[in-house]
């Protein structure tokens, strides 16, 4: 299986950040990596594999060289969330009968009409009662469940020259339109497999059916839900995996929140990166001027999806900064973004030796991009730091489009990073060992 089709199954397998961090986890195991717990003592030896999550949605691995002595932490960060729609608490709307529709509020800044007149389904995870106490279960109903319907063009005839849609009126989606339907959170219940009475609550969202595919003329475009952000964090993974040294910890953050600001206990605004490291290095037995000499020689990649060229309206990019789909992974370079010219020049010496091409990014100076991970990370994490992305188009429809050779490039470049002790010997002088 080449790589894009292990991405489109890892896309398959991750209708939320939920199960994306669930697969990641799964995929960490079957490579020896052992569980831990933020609730527990660490016991953290050299040489070993470890992983931990918060909230389910949130999960940093890392590796211990077996030299470790002054060596830093080497890390790529990425987010599992996507724009999407979830699932009110009281969802089920029966005022407009014979229709039965269900109650969503949108989640992150996504593009309405994708989300129309196509088949839908619901996934996230509920909360059950036990015999032990409150278990999470995962839900992915494997079924074309919903759909939010357009409104005719009869109906409308400005519809193709201003399409305005309403989050409360216009994307409400449709369950069903006949007596005697099956209560929706009886769906839920059955195929999580537990009864009804024992769900206490739930985090549930929308995910669109379409499944991923690769397709061009030369099979150079893949497409598929949630590219942003699981395509860097699938290769992100794939370097992390197949890289390591001995001199430094390698470390692997994917975290959620990222659509709505980062701002949540499992987000990377929050100490959960910071709480990681600072164990890691009291286990490993590093007073707190180690740890921050630790921190001093670290580097951290921040991999969140970069906007290519678009066909149809190149104007909307700066001409001397487009982003190209196969063109290599894009550096992001604006006041938004944690990349400064040392970390730009630390990336590019690393694709260098990977040998993959590197691309530059900056909006337009009439535009303004989206926030990242970086520059929110580095407010809980002070170390050098680099946003990135692979070039893609339609961020934030609920089908993006990205290239297949972008996908190979991040892995590789990742594994060479993941392969590379980075330390400041000299101030302002980087050397690699």
């Amino acid at each position: 299986m080449g790589i894009n089709e292990r991405l489109l199954d890892f896309i398959e397998k991750s209708p939320t950040a939920f199960h994306a961090v669930s697969e990641i986890a799964a995929r960490l195991t079957a490579q020896g990596f052992r569980r831990i717990n933020e609730g527990e003592v660490w016991k953290i030896e050299r040489g070993g594999d470890y992983f931990v999550t918060r909230n389910d949605s949130s999960i940093i691995a890392f590796r211990v060289g077996g030299v470790v002595s002054d060596g830093g932490f080497i890390a790529a960060a990425s987010h599992s969330d996507s724009p999407t729609f979830k699932i009110k608490h009281n969802f089920a709307l029966n005022d407009k009968k014979p229709y039965l529709r269900v109650a969503v509020e949108k989640y992150g800044g996504g593009i309405y009409a994708s989300w129309l007149d196509r088949p839908l389904t619901v996934a996230g995870r509920i909360l059950v009662r036990t015999d032990n106490g409150i278990e999470t279960r995962l839900v992915h109903v494997d079924r074309d469940l919903l759909l939010i319907p357009n409104v005719a063009i009869h109906m409308n005839r400005e519809i193709n020259k201003s399409l305005a849609l309403n989050e409360a009126v216009d994307m409400v989606p449709l369950y069903a339109a006949h007596e005697g339907a099956k209560p929706l959170a009886e769906v839920f219940a059955e195929s999580a497999g537990v009864k009804l009475k024992d769900i206490t609550a739930y985090e549930l969202c929308l995910v669109p059916r379409t499944k991923g595919v690769v397709w061009g003329d030369g099979s150079e475009f893949i497409s598929a839900p949630r590219l942003d952000d699981l395509q860097c964090a699938f290769a992100t993974l794939e370097g992390f995996l197949n890289g390591g040294n001995d001199k430094t910890v390698q470390v692997y953050c994917c975290f959620d929140s990222e659509e709505i600001g980062s701002e949540t206990k499992q987000g990377a605004a929050s100490t959960f990166l910071a709480d990681t490291l600072r164990r890691v290095s009291r286990a490993l037995g590093r007073s707190e001027e180690e740890h921050l000499c630790a921190l001093a020689n670290s580097f951290m990649l921040s991999a969140d999806n970069a906007h290519a060229v678009h066909p149809n309206h190149p104007e909307h990019t700066d001409s001397a900064n487009q982003v190209r789909i196969n063109g290599g992974v894009a550096v992001k370079v604006n006041a938004a973004y944690s990349t400064d010219g040392m970390t730009n020049a630390i990336f590019r010496e690393l694709c260098a030796r990977a040998d993959v091409p590197v691309q530059s990014f900056a909006n337009r100076s009439d535009k303004v991009g989206g926030s990242t991970l970086g520059n929110i990370a580095s407010t809980q994490v002070s170390v050098r730091m680099v946003d990135v992305g692979l070039g893609q188009l339609a961020m934030h429809s609920c089908y993006e489009t990205a290239g297949t050779r972008d996908t190979e490039y991040l892995a590789r470049a990742a594994k060479t990073l993941y392969d590379t002790a980075i330390f400041e010997r000299t101030p302002g002088q980087i050397t690699f060992e």
